[in-house]
């Protein structure tokens, strides 16, 4: 059984060496889909490790407090991912960060308040500028290093902020902007810090630090009456606790409120997972839409197959006149549209990395590379090869050696 599937791989190679330039365009339609397939597998994994690294032990002792429309958003990833037109009308106040931060093992809170307005510097105005009102406590609950200067403190005046790397660069043409000064709301800030550039673009705020101006929330709520308070964000004392903290400040709100509603608490993991859901349906549809490209690449393998059954209607029944059976035609065709198409998932394979790392010089998304990709890369290519290389080689199983022999070219 070893020496006949050598021998059909043999006949199958010489064959396809043969004729290298319909090999290679054959292989190609294959590689174009399975090329897809991997660009957006790698893509995607990588984007997911993105998530997932947000609820890793690094955050697992962090909650949310966030707007609420009152609908249940478990039941719907859609809504769940949508509710974010719910912090138009966010009931979230100053007070209730005094509320949550007398509750017991809170060790830092940072409240998020988001605004896009226009400031002016000396002369010149820029508009839609992205303006972030929170406390002094947030680089203890995310990761944001200081490049110049120092965070908002305590110690300072109120009218003071900090600028992300690429609002530095844009509204000062430099990181070197300490001191200076712009004007925001009619108020005059002057700048005594700037972050580090931010590689991770995804975090639990929705919020691009990086090119954002951040001020003192108590100080902007004094002249910003409609402020809005789009999420809190609170850092517990330990992980176990976790669940205890949600349980109190759950309580001290409804209290505080009269109300138990309008407001949601979650964990870092919670708030991880509409993310993911949403990314595990969009990367399987765009694999659907990806495999219309494989179907297209199957099709021209069958066709070149059909076309080689025709040219070598002889050679089959000359095989068949000295003893080859039905079963040996069928596997000596069907072994050359499994190979053709392996090719093809070969260097699909390695097209989609080179795209994936391609497309990694212009955005923060690494290539992700696992065994299940190439696990699925192998396992398609092959689907592909015996399931449209069957219908030629039974063609060619079933020719009759006396015709056949008939055959001249």
């Amino acid at each position: 059984m070893a020496s006949l599937v050598k021998t059909h791989f043999h006949l199958a190679i010489d064959s396809l060496r043969r004729n290298r330039g319909r090999t290679f365009l054959s292989a190609l339609g294959i590689a174009i889909g399975v090329a897809s397939i991997v660009l957006i597998l790698s893509l995607t994994g990588s984007i997911d490790k993105l998530i997932t690294t947000n609820s890793d032990k690094a955050n697992a002792n962090l909650i949310l407090v966030r707007p609420s429309n009152g609908k249940d958003t478990t039941s719907s990833i859609i809504d769940e991912l949508t509710s974010s037109n719910q912090y138009v009308k966010s009931n979230l106040t100053i007070s209730d960060i005094q509320t949550i931060s007398k509750v017991e093992n809170v060790s830092a809170i940072a409240p998020i308040a988001i605004s896009n307005a226009a400031i002016t510097i000396g002369e010149r105005t820029h508009d839609s500028v992205n303006v972030v009102a929170t406390s002094t406590d947030l680089p203890n609950i995310i990761n944001i290093q200081l490049k110049n200067g120092q965070f908002l403190d305590n110690t300072l005046r109120d009218n003071v902020a900090v600028l992300g790397y690429k609002a530095a660069m844009s509204l000062f043409g430099g990181t070197e902007a300490i001191t200076k000064t712009f004007t925001y709301n009619g108020q005059q800030f002057m700048v005594v810090g700037v972050l580090e550039e931010i590689d991770d673009p995804i975090n639990f705020n929705g919020v691009d630090f990086d090119s954002s101006i951040i001020i003192n929330l108590d100080f902007a709520s004094t002249f910003e009456s409609s402020i809005q308070i789009q999420q809190i964000d609170i850092r517990t004392a330990t992980t176990d606790s976790v669940d205890g903290t949600i349980e109190s400040i759950r309580s001290k709100l409804v209290e505080a409120k009269h109300s138990n509603s309008g407001f949601e608490i979650i964990s870092s993991k919670e708030a991880s997972h509409p993310a993911g859901s949403l990314l595990n349906i969009i990367s399987n549809m765009l694999t659907i839409v990806a495999s219309i490209s494989l179907i297209v690449g199957g099709v021209g393998i069958m066709n070149i197959m059909l076309v080689s059954v025709s040219e070598r209607t002889r050679e089959i029944g000359i095989r068949k006149a000295v003893g080859a059976s039905s079963g040996n035609i069928l596997l000596q065709f069907l072994f050359e549209s499994m190979i053709l198409s392996i090719m093809g998932g070969i260097m699909g394979f390695a097209f989609g990395y080179i795209g994936a790392f391609l497309i990694s010089l212009i955005s923060p998304f690494a290539p992700h590379i696992s065994w299940g990709i190439l696990g699925i890369t192998g396992g398609v290519s092959l689907a592909v090869g015996i399931l449209f290389g069957m219908y030629p080689a039974i063609k060619a199983a079933r020719k009759d050696p006396i015709v056949s022999l008939k055959f001249y070219r």
